[in-house]
């Protein structure tokens, strides 16, 4: 037995030359085999892994963003508000205007003659009575004189006539009580009569003559004094048609044109108020001017006239102002602007631009009560720039939201702050 065990074991040992033999051709593939099948193994694992990952990544992004969505749902903003108030009693409203000299003369001859002196020019401010240019004219002088002559002649007639009626009634006198008794003929009293009548009418034509010569003698001495042209009123020349030496001619439609004068220490500018402003405008509201070349002055007047209608074509009403120019900053003909403080007919409330929503359903506000939003629709009055001024929807006091988001809803709760408050 031992020895067929022995025989076993050596024909069971490997040959040494046999161990170095080459492997069969099919080794080879069968190993290649394998390890495809673990690399394609290998890529699926990763192709699984990326998608559990980018899953699972999803997954998450999904789940914060419901998060923010809820927290963003319940999250209680806060906003900005400001109080809705009452607009005050008056309302200034601005206006272009022009200004205008508050009075203009144009000064004429009223005497024919020479220019003897001019005393001013134009720009030259002048005094109510100063001397403007003297006109000589010679002739003038020369017919003062002889009606003085005529008027002498005539008053002399009158003594004259005055001597006969005093003798005409002395006559009379003597014959009356002659006539009476008949010693003197009734013919020569009625001779007395009437002579003294003719006599009183001589002293009566007599008179009226020496009156119309003093009458001419007035206007004669008129003409002399037209020969000195004189300034109606405070103010400055802007025109001058006349030097020293020009002929001048007094005439009611041809009469030469010598000045221009405008009073110049009030200064007048008409404006046109809109309908819609024009209620509650009387003579007395207040006005100030501004000039836009003199930035830091402002010149304060007064309404004095205003139209009683308006114009039917553009529905304004004319009104003018009347500013006081002691120094004579303001010169006629200049833009500016007229601001104008009417008393308010109408109440209305006043609420900030930057509260105003515009949608689809108009014009609205959000107004916060109790923390909690509430759309009011409004109706706007007047545009203001910075404010705006409403009829109805609001009520004063009511706390109106700033910069409203564009996510505000009715019913929504929001947390306020004063609008002038730093953020």
């Amino acid at each position: 037995m031992n020895y067929v065990h022995s025989d076993l074991r050596r024909e069971a040992a490997p040959d040494p030359a046999i161990e170095h033999e080459a492997p069969p051709a099919d080794a080879p593939e069968k190993r290649g085999g394998w390890r495809g099948w673990l690399l394609g193994l290998g890529v699926l694992f990763v192709l699984a892994a990326a998608l559990a990952f980018g899953g699972y990544r999803s997954y998450s992004q999904n789940l914060q963003a419901v998060a923010a969505t809820q927290q963003r749902r319940d999250a209680v903003p806060t906003l900005r508000v400001q109080a809705v108030r009452a607009s005050g009693e008056y309302v200034a409203v601005s206006l272009p205007a022009t200004t205008s000299a508050f009075s203009v003369a144009n000064i004429f001859a009223r005497a024919s003659g020479y220019i003897d002196k001019r005393n001013v020019d134009i720009g030259d401010h002048v005094k109510e009575g100063q001397l403007l240019v003297q006109i000589v004219a010679p002739e003038l002088d020369h017919q003062i004189a002889q009606a003085k002559a005529t008027l002498a002649q005539l008053e002399a007639t009158v003594q004259q006539t005055q001597a006969n009626k005093e003798l005409a009634r002395v006559t009379w006198g003597r014959d009356s009580p002659l006539v009476d008794k008949g010693w003197v003929t009734p013919q020569q009293g009625t001779i007395d009569v009437q002579t003294l009548k003719a006599q009183e009418a001589a002293v009566g034509v007599a008179e009226a003559n020496a009156a119309a010569q003093r009458a001419q003698i007035q206007v004669l001495t008129q003409q002399k004094a037209y020969q000195r042209v004189v300034a109606p009123f405070d103010g400055v020349i802007t025109q001058r048609n006349v030097d020293v030496g020009t002929l001048v001619q007094a005439d009611a439609v041809s009469g030469t044109f010598m000045f221009t004068i405008m009073q110049s220490n009030v200064i007048r500018t008409q404006v046109f108020v809109p309908q819609d402003q024009a209620f509650g405008l009387a003579p007395g509201v207040d006005a100030v001017v501004h000039v836009p070349e003199i930035p830091g002055r402002t010149f304060p007047g007064t309404v004095t006239r205003i139209a009683d209608a308006l114009q039917p074509g553009t529905r304004t009403l004319l009104t003018e102002v009347d500013i006081p120019n002691p120094d004579g900053a303001l010169t006629p003909g200049i833009y500016c602007t007229i601001e104008l403080h009417i008393p308010r007919k109408t109440p209305s409330l006043v609420v900030s631009a930057d509260a105003i929503i515009f949608n689809a359903d108009g014009p609205q506000v959000a107004v916060v009560e109790g923390g909690v939003v509430h759309l009011r629709k409004i109706s706007i009055a007047r545009d203001l720039g910075k404010q705006i001024e409403v009829r109805d929807g609001v009520r004063d006091g009511d706390q109106v939201i700033l910069n409203p988001p564009v996510d505000l809803v009715e019913g929504k709760k929001v947390q306020v702050r004063p609008s002038d408050a730093k953020s």
